[in-house]
Parts: C-alpha cells; sequence; structure tokens
C-alpha cells in the first residue's frame, strides 16, 4: 500500500454490504482531510491485513458481519495495534450491543442512519481526543455505566472538573463545554490538563472512559 499524504486521517472499513462499503470508501475519499485506503467485508480479513499493511488511526466496523462478528473482532485488532481505535458503524442501538462493544475496546459508536457529513465530523472528533458517538448513545454509555459497580479511585477532583468530565462524557467538545458552563474556552482547557494530571491520562476519551469505569461521574 502506498505512502498517505501528510496530515491525512487513514480510514479503514469492515463492511460486508458491497453497496454501502463502495458508498463509505468514496465519502470518506471526497472528504479533504481524510482518505480510505483498504475496506473488507470480514473480520478475518481486516486482522489479516493488519498483520502486514501499515495499521490506520481508525476502522469503521459493523457489528453484523459473516463469521467473526464486529464485537468479536474489536480485542484482535487492538492486540495487534492498540494505537488503532474501531469506531463501530452499525445499525443496532441497543443496550447491550453498545455496552458490550465498549467494553470490547471500541472508542465510538456510530449509527448508520447518520448522515455521512456527521459520521465524518464524529472521526474528525475522535481525532481530536473526542468521543466518537452522537449525544443520545452518549447518554446510553453513561447510564449504563452508571449502573455498573466499580471501585471509585480518590483522584481528589472538584466539582467544576467533574462537571467538565460528565460534559465530555456527553460528547461535548470544549467549545460547548465552555458555552453549556458558561466559562471560558481557557478555562475548560485548564481544567482538563488538571484532569487529565490527575487521572493520569493523556486524552479525553481516556479520561471519559476511565470516569465511566470507576464511576466518577
Amino acid at each position: 500500500m502506498a505512502a498517505l499524504p501528510k496530515n491525512y486521517i487513514d480510514v479503514w472499513i469492515v463492511e460486508d454490504s458491497v453497496e454501502y462499503r463502495t458508498s463509505l470508501v468514496d465519502v470518506i475519499d471526497s472528504a479533504e482531510d481524510m482518505l480510505c485506503p483498504l475496506s473488507f467485508g470480514t473480520c478475518e480479513d481486516a486482522i489479516a491485513a493488519l498483520q502486514k499493511e501499515s495499521p490506520p488511526q481508525f476502522i469503521l466496523m459493523d457489528i453484523g458481519l459473516p463469521g467473526m462478528s464486529g464485537i468479536e473482532g474489536v480485542p484482535p485488532v487492538k492486540s495487534i495495534s492498540p494505537s488503532t481505535e474501531v469506531i463501530m458503524l452499525t445499525v443496532y442501538e441497543d443496550d447491550d450491543k453498545i455496552f458490550r462493544s465498549i467494553c470490547a475496546g471500541a472508542s465510538g459508536y456510530l449509527l448508520k442512519k447518520q448522515s455521512a457529513a456527521q459520521i465524518l465530523d464524529c472521526i474528525r472528533e475522535a481525532c481530536r481526543g473526542g468521543a466518537a458517538m452522537n449525544a443520545h448513545i452518549a447518554r446510553k454509555v453513561l447510564d449504563m455505566f452508571a449502573k455498573v459497580i466499580a471501585p471509585q479511585g480518590d483522584y481528589a477532583l472538584t466539582r467544576r472538573e467533574k462537571e467538565i468530565l460528565e460534559q465530555a462524557a456527553a460528547g461535548l467538545c470544549p467549545k460547548m463545554i465552555a458555552s453549556e458552563l458558561c466559562i471560558s474556552l481557557h478555562t475548560v482547557t485548564t481544567h482538563m490538563k488538571n484532569i487529565f494530571a490527575k487521572l493520569q491520562v493523556h486524552s479525553r476519551s481516556e479520561a471519559v472512559a476511565k470516569a465511566l469505569r470507576e464511576n466518577l461521574i
């Protein structure tokens, strides 16, 4: 596979519908900041390619695939390429599949009914460290993890830091958080840096995942 241009977001697609897969490839390749160099009809083919090709930044993964399901495919993908973020792209929006996808290691959950522009924007947001999911799915994730009993670490998060984490978990970007909480973008950025230090993480997605996992918000 030829080297990609610098500053491009490279996305692989795993989707068994040839028509939808072709449409997705066209949408991604038409974006000025993205390319889809490879696409596959099964998880098995994508996993085999990962062992030979340079891993992508993102994989858009369907759930209902022949052979290995998309959810089952996340752990081996992450095992081969921990830096590759797997974003589920599916028709399913039931709690069980969302929960199992996130627990398997997926970093986002998108629905096929979302527009092409929304899907591209979610990929870009994930590239900036955000969560690749709409507000509806983010709320479902919050509600599900709130029901999971997990040990709570003593990270000395302030009330404001917890508020910002809650907004980030709901899918809001820093600018939107600033608007929602009526504070400056600089203040949000400063709080996020403090949150990263306290939780010992390096991105918003990691901070949100840890906060949800340990019932910090």
